[in-house]
């Protein structure tokens, strides 16, 4: 019988298929597993369903000479040396759609959250400092008619934009890839940064994404504008920000995602009322993150069987 490991606690009902199939051992202890238990754990192992906190290069692949599939439970998989893991012949899976329409839903959380200053009024009222009603006090942007800049628009980028037009907003959008989306206005990254209000990443990262938004890139947002991260902490210059946020150089930031993460409880940015920094919960609900366990699960039991998996990690083009 094959064996797998499984890095987070995932409910009976959904892992059940990998019972069936092979001896299951899942991390039970709080938090992700650590680098140290995975040295222990993997050995023998012939699948990994994996979570975006664990590192997986050469050195944990070659503790585990066994392993022909690894299915991550997110969409991104930068934390796994992809070439490697073909060198090596083994399969991966991801778990791409099921959270889209979630991450969609957070985007637009921290844009309000932000744009109407919501976590500076609500410290406000917990401090007793609510005061008298002042008609020119806690001053935000709107919303509707915004100017909105999407950075990638692959399925969570078109996700946001569908929401946009319930808001009204004119949306310009980056992306990589060919093609137009109807409807929309693409434009180069510094065109966005200079036009948008609020300027969302739904990017990948990689190489080429890695601080894309630095000292100049912010520097060519407007003043008052807000930047939104749903995607990946690195993909934007943290001390960069901060300076920009402190100098009100740009108006307010909402991250979902940090680099470091976790953001330590003493970092600059923590110190910034206009900067919201929420514990990466974009997929967070109760039905999304089933899904994506499901479809982990799904991808490494058809893996075992030698099945085709759901969702496998595309080919490079």
């Amino acid at each position: 019988m094959s064996r797998v490991f499984v890095s987070a606690r995932i409910p009976e009902d959904i892992v059940s298929p990998l019972l069936r199939l092979a001896e299951v051992d899942m991390w039970e202890g709080e938090g992700t597993v650590s680098r140290e238990a995975l040295f222990e754990r993997l050995p023998g192992c012939d699948g990994w369903l994996s979570m975006l906190t664990d590192e997986i290069d050469e050195e944990i692949l070659d503790i585990a000479p066994g392993l022909t599939v690894i299915s991550q439970m997110s969409v991104g998989v930068d934390n796994i040396d992809v070439e490697a893991c073909r060198a090596r012949g083994i399969t991966i899976g991801h778990t791409p759609d099921v959270l889209t329409e979630t991450v969609a839903d957070t985007a637009f959380a921290l844009m309000a959250a932000a744009v109407r200053r919501l976590p500076e009024g609500e410290k406000k009222v917990r401090a007793g400092e609510w005061g008298p009603w002042d008609p020119w006090r806690f001053l935000g942007g709107d919303l509707h008619g915004a100017v909105l800049g999407i950075v990638g628009m692959g399925r969570i980028g078109q996700a946001i934009a569908r929401r946009a037009a319930g808001f009204d907003m004119e949306v310009l959008y980056t992306s990589r890839s060919d093609g137009s989306v109807g409807g929309l206005v693409r434009v180069g990254l510094d065109e966005l940064l200079g036009r948008a209000d609020i300027v969302v990443l739904a990017v990948p990262l990689s190489p080429e994404t890695h601080q894309m938004i630095g000292e100049r890139e912010l520097g060519l947002m407007r003043p008052g504008s807000v930047l939104v991260n749903v995607a990946r902490g690195p993909l934007v210059d943290t001390a960069a920000l901060f300076a920009a946020l402190d100098s009100g150089s740009i108006g307010a930031a909402a991250l979902d995602v940090t680099d470091p993460e976790p953001l330590p409880s003493d970092h600059p940015l923590l110190t910034l009322g206009n900067c919201l920094v929420v514990p990466h919960i974009g997929s967070a609900s109760v039905r999304t993150r089933r899904a994506m366990a499901g479809l982990a699960v799904d991808n490494l039991a058809a893996a075992l069987r030698g099945d085709p998996m759901p969702a496998p990690l595309p080919e490079p083009e």
